[in-house]
């Protein structure tokens, strides 16, 4: 008889045929071929939810959520290097675009999401708002820095920084990331604990051992590695996609942001459906500010080294969205609680972020 595996099959079989899949010459199989790594790379990102969602049982909050940031982070920081080094000069803004979709899709996206869906099941849900604001001013800071302050600096015509001014932003960015994680995961580790015993029975469940936390590791590393190899395959067949219904290059910086997020995404809202908001959130700021204050700084050494020009500032427009996507995030978690109303104003923003992208 045959023992029962510590995790589901189909969270090992899935990477592995990913990868295989990946290693086979099936250029010549067109749309079939582009349809098969679509569905495995969708397999993918669910069974990196599932094994990161058993390395943070085990771990313990915040230290599951702070790694799953990190890990996904990496992969994001390779994929945009690596389409960086590939595609030349034209991809100067591929870093800005999708640093600000992956920004914007978790502020916006992401938590609106988690509090409509905690919202209509629980009425409301509680939070620890010292974590959340200690989040907010952190990240507040980073996209100030990195986005919006390149438009107005005189030393060379915005939206650029000369290099001087790319290498003091990339060293406050790594300051302020790793003060960040430091506050979460040593000096004030309760800031971002749950406030209370919300009853999820999952949450009081006793935690996987200690050799099926680690197996769990090691596959979401191969998940998260085959997602990226995956999305990094499929770029040029998006940009098609992209360019042939007439949408904006900037549409496939949110592609890659998309996917590259999902794993994050689809764990959140698994958490705000258990009324673990406090999850949840962890989970969306933590990644966020990953997102950008590892990227950045990523970024600007690859444009240091190669002599290429990055394009950091983001227009008018994306800076009246992000402004107003902090400020509604800001007041929505003044009170240490939340309702349907702000996840459907948040949702409601990033419908207009995704509209005003294809008819700018």
């Amino acid at each position: 008889m045959l023992k029962k595996l510590p995790l589901p099959l189909w969270t090992i079989i899935l990477p592995v045929l990913a990868w295989v899949t990946y290693m086979l010459p099936l250029a010549e199989a067109g749309g079939f071929a582009i349809a098969l790594k679509t569905l495995l790379l969708i397999g993918s990102v669910l069974a990196a939810v599932h094994h990161a969602e058993v390395v943070a049982h085990r771990v313990g909050e915040p230290f599951g959520t702070l790694l799953l940031a990190l890990a996904v982070t990496v992969i994001e920081v390779s994929l945009i290097v690596s389409l960086m080094l590939t595609g030349g000069p034209e991809t100067a803004a591929l870093a800005r675009d999708t640093v600000f979709a992956a920004v914007m899709i978790i502020l916006t996206g992401m938590i609106g999401i988690c509090l409509l869906v905690g919202g209509v099941k629980y009425r409301e849900q509680l939070f620890t708002s010292s974590g959340v604001k200690a989040a907010l001013v952190t990240l507040m800071a980073i996209l100030t820095l990195t986005l919006i302050l390149p438009n107005y600096t005189t030393s060379i015509a915005g939206p650029y920084y000369n290099n001087a001014q790319l290498v003091f932003v990339a060293v406050i960015s790594l300051i302020l990331y790793g003060a960040f994680v430091m506050v979460q995961a040593v000096r004030h580790r309760d800031f971002f604990l749950p406030p209370d015993d919300d009853g999820d029975e999952d949450h009081h469940a006793a935690p996987p051992t200690t050799k099926v936390a680690l197996l769990s590791g090691l596959l979401l590393l191969v998940c998260l590695g085959i997602v990226v190899l995956l999305a990094k395959a499929l770029a040029p067949d998006i940009e098609n996609a992209v360019v042939n219904i007439g949408a904006p290059k900037s549409l496939v910086g949110v592609i890659i942001a998309t996917v590259v997020l999902l794993p994050e995404g689809l764990a959140a809202y698994r958490a705000a459906k258990k009324n673990r908001l406090q999850t949840s959130l962890n989970l969306a700021l933590g990644s966020a500010l990953a997102s950008i204050g590892l990227t950045i700084p990523a970024v600007a050494i690859v444009a240091l080294i190669t002599g290429m020009t990055i394009t950091l500032g983001i227009d008018m427009k994306s800076m009246v969205l992000l402004l107003l996507a902090q400020l509604s995030i800001i007041i929505s978690f003044g009170s240490g609680k939340t309702n349907i109303l702000q996840g459907i104003v948040l949702l409601t923003i990033f419908a207009a972020y995704l509209f005003t992208i294809i008819a700018p």
